[in-house]
């Protein structure tokens, strides 16, 4: 599983450019404006070969009583109770505060893994000023700048030695035994417990008309017409209690570290809310990391209209439209309706995301897609696709040689994963295609 790390501290102190900096992205909002993040947000980070998942957080009030700060108080504290380190930012210039205080008594009590960070320290290294962060309590003061970029590979180093991380192993096990390791995905209370209820034909998990009602991501072994399965269900964490009480009904990490392990992800959404933003968010996860999908849409029975069927429908065209390779199947868990076919389409999406693609084939396939139609012309190269392989299993992926294919349009590679698809019949697996131009040897060397 990824290690989780969490930014905690006050408003305004980096963490949301510190997030921005650890995951490459831009997808924190960032503005010097105090308590412009509320909720959670989660990012894939990387050091080497090292992955792990980053959780920005609001500024946090430990003793808010009420109101927005109290609301993001909450928000924190889940951030804290999934992670596996705590990194604790604070204002390297603007110095220690009272705030700054109250979070350090919080971890402190907490006892969780905790590295005291000292943001917008550039030029402050080998000053005083960082000296006062030691009367937090937490050890030795980190120092960073989010903003250039400095001390963060050595941040990430520290953090994840103090975890003291295994080596990372192949694990081909179920590979090599057949078993198939299938994620039930989706919001809270959208019938997962349920559905793997039915299929097991017992009360093996706890389903309760409320969301949030598991805890933990459940590993259930599980056998059909011969074919061995390990179904895990993922709604995760919540406590109930003052800390969580109702504003977070599920663990966002459990979820992402069980699809990432998983080999097909099985996403339920709710037939009588349509495709939300947390549906989209799951589904955009499951993409990223390349897990084969299916598609399953609970409590159809429960849309008598004909006309709120095709309203659904529309939802899940419009919304998810990077999930249409996935099979798509209309179930009802509770009265068992539809679940038959739900097994073949995961069996084959399984199938699809470790096809083998000889490349013999690839190429001829290539070959006849450039000659049905060629690649669009840029300026006064037009991209030339000779010969193709493929680079990996479990999402597919294609490699394209030839010349100028930078050049190349996403418009035309989805044309040429349409013809790849069709040909390998991979339905229910991203397929990744990956284009590498000819290098000139003579194109550096003095032509005089």
């Amino acid at each position: 599983m990824k290690p989780v790390l969490a930014l905690v501290g006050r408003p305004n102190v980096g963490k949301s450019t510190l997030f921005n900096r650890l995951t490459k992205s831009r997808d924190a909002i960032v503005a010097d404006y105090a308590g412009l993040t509320r909720d959670r947000h989660y990012g894939n980070a990387r050091q080497g070969n090292q992955e792990f998942i980053v959780i920005d957080t609001g500024g946090f009030e430990p003793d808010a009583a009420s109101g927005i700060y109290r609301e993001m108080a909450k928000q924190t504290r889940q951030a804290v109770a999934e992670a596996d380190l705590v990194l604790f930012v604070v204002d390297a210039r603007a110095g220690v505060s009272a705030q700054d205080h109250d979070i350090a008594r919080y971890l402190r009590r907490l006892g969780k893994p905790c590295l005291l960070v000292a943001n917008k320290a550039e030029g402050l290294r080998e000053g005083a000023q960082l000296g006062e962060f030691f009367e937090l309590g937490l050890g030795e003061v980190i120092p960073i700048s989010a903003t250039h970029g400095e001390g963060i590979r050595s941040l990430i180093a520290e953090a994840l030695d103090q975890l003291e991380l295994e080596e990372p192993q192949e694990d081909d096990d179920s590979l090599q035994k057949g078993v198939i390791k299938l994620a039930v995905a989706g919001r809270p209370n959208v019938g997962k417990s349920t559905l793997i209820n039915t299929w097991l034909g017992e009360e093996r998990l706890v389903a309760f008309d409320f969301p949030g009602t598991t805890r933990d991501a459940i590993s259930v072994p599980f056998e059909r017409n011969g074919q061995q399965f390990e179904l895990v269900d993922t709604a995760g964490l919540r406590r109930r209690g003052k800390v969580f009480e109702a504003i977070e009904k599920f663990s966002v990490v459990k979820t992402l570290q069980a699809i990432e392990s998983a080999n097909v992800v099985l996403l339920l959404i709710d037939a009588t809310q349509g495709v939300t933003d947390q549906d989209a968010h799951i589904a955009g996860y499951v993409l990223e990391s390349g897990r084969a999908v299916v598609l399953a849409i609970n409590k159809w029975d429960a849309l008598r209209d004909d006309y709120e069927r095709e309203l659904v429908k529309r939802s899940i065209e419009t919304r998810l439209p990077f999930l249409k390779f996935a099979a798509m199947h209309f179930i009802s868990a509770q009265k068992r309706q539809g679940l038959g076919p739900l097994w073949a389409a995961i069996t084959q999406a399984y199938k699809a995301a470790n096809c083998k693609m000889s490349t013999p084939v690839l190429t001829r396939l290539l070959l006849e897609a450039v000659q049905f139609q060629s690649p669009k012309r840029s300026g006064m190269f037009r991209p030339k696709l000779r010969y193709a392989h493929q680079g990996g299993m479990n999402p597919p992926v294609i490699i394209i040689h030839g010349n100028s294919l930078e050049h190349v349009t996403e418009a035309y590679k989805r044309f040429l994963e349409g013809r790849f698809r069709k040909e390998f019949d991979l339905v229910g697996t991203p397929l990744r295609i990956q284009m590498k131009s000819s290098v000139n040897p003579y194109a550096d060397k003095d032509t005089k």
